[in-house]
């Protein structure tokens, strides 16, 4: 058997972030070669019928008992745009408390004050980075907890459901239910193994929607430019500036939704403004929508017509209304958490999964906890206990039926 440790620590060896300026699928040629790894070893284990399709992503059966429903575990393979994701240096630390020094050259430490979740995993071995890079528990932890959990359905004679896995690209990027084949993947059910912090099960997630707004300027000798230049990154930001302050991420929690700055670039001819938008309340979401629509359009009223030019685009909604129909699936996973002595804490996703987009494709699937912190950061971490632990608990989805 291998531990999902150690599988856990060769598949952050793989670069993989994805692209969000690229149109190709997958985004970035390196998860292949992630992908191609992840269906050797799968045959290696005896999953006969593991491969690879034209865009990227990774499929496999272990088969079970017919008379029991055809259950899917999914993962993705890519790690966010947000941190550096190459040349990932692991180290796994004792932690008894206290700060932890991550890169002695750089002085780069975790500190406890300023991550208040590390004192729960007192007493745990965590993997963490040198602080340069992310880690990419976020979501190699789940590839590596579910085929740990297929070995052991191989290697044992518990019975079981059948079990269908899959691994996608570019779910960081909003795209790795693109093309994923639900209709072959026939499952009756699936759960995203890509949630946060031991105990997680989520079914709802934010309604999402991305918008870029281009500001248009004209640009005059700064000499003789009065009354006549018309600056866009002056423009921007006053769009900006209209936008409720309460509503950024860094003031919201739990259900409350945010209107998001990613980027931006100017100059006094044009400047871009790029925002994801996010609420679980639909109302409240089409709501945000509209701020930015009415600030663009005042905006053009006062500099003219054509000087904000706002494109918006829905990315995925909340899977409640898809899952609530079949709660069970939910139960299951809570019943199963306890059977292995987690305490299940069901919790809304601040951001989303590829099962947000498939649940509305006709496959339900909520999303499991993996046991990381800190995702999409330098001071990402995770426990290896809470790896193993998650491993034992889809075992346990997959047998206890």
């Amino acid at each position: 058997m291998t531990s999902v440790l150690d599988r856990f620590l060769r598949y952050v060896s793989f670069h993989t972030t994805s692209d969000e300026n690229s149109d190709t699928c997958p985004s970035s040629a390196r998860q292949k070669c992630l992908g191609e790894s992840l269906v050797a070893e799968m045959q290696a284990m005896g999953i006969v019928d593991a491969y690879m399709d034209e865009n990227g992503y990774v499929y496999g059966t272990v088969p079970g008992d017919p008379k029991l429903p055809v259950i899917g575990l999914i993962a993705h393979m890519d790690t966010s745009p947000d941190a550096s994701g190459e040349n990932i240096k692991t180290r796994v630390v004792a932690y008894s408390g206290g700060d932890i020094l991550l890169n002695e050259e750089k002085g780069i430490y975790m500190r406890a004050k300023e991550f208040p979740n590390l004192k729960k995993h007192q007493g745990k071995h965590l993997v963490v980075t040198d602080g340069t890079t992310l880690l990419g528990a976020d979501d190699k932890a789940g590839i590596a907890e579910i085929l740990t959990a297929a070995e052991v359905l191989l290697t044992t004679k518990m019975n079981h459901a059948t079990l269908k896995i899959g691994f996608t690209p570019d779910e960081e990027i909003g795209r790795g239910a693109d093309k994923f084949n639900v209709k072959d993947f026939a499952a009756d059910y699936a759960y995203t193994v890509d949630g946060g912090s031991i105990g997680e099960i989520e079914y709802e997630n934010f309604n999402a929607a991305g918008a870029m707004v281009v500001f248009s300027g004209r640009n005059i000798h700064p000499g003789s430019a009065k009354d006549m230049m018309k600056n866009s990154q002056q423009i921007a930001m006053e769009f900006h500036g209209m936008l409720p302050a309460q509503q950024r991420p860094e003031h919201t929690e739990g259900y409350e939704g945010f209107i998001h700055l990613t980027d931006m670039e100017g100059t006094v001819e044009q400047s871009t403004l790029r925002y994801i938008i996010r609420d679980h309340d639909m109302e409240k979401f089409q709501r945000k929508k509209a701020i930015l629509e009415e600030a663009a359009a005042f905006i053009n009223r006062k500099y003219g017509e054509g000087t904000a030019q706002l494109m918006m685009q829905d990315s995925y909604y909340n899977m409640r209304e898809k899952i609530e129909p079949c709660m069970y699936i939910v139960d299951r996973a809570a019943k199963a958490m306890e059977s292995v002595g987690i305490t299940p804490r069901i919790v809304p996703i601040r951001g989303g999964t590829d099962g947000a987009r498939l649940s509305y494709e006709g496959l339900p699937c909520p999303n499991l906890c993996t046991g990381g912190e800190n995702f999409h950061g330098r001071f990402e971490c995770i426990p290896v206990e809470d790896m193993e632990l998650c491993s034992r608990l889809l075992v346990e989805i997959l047998t206890s039926l």
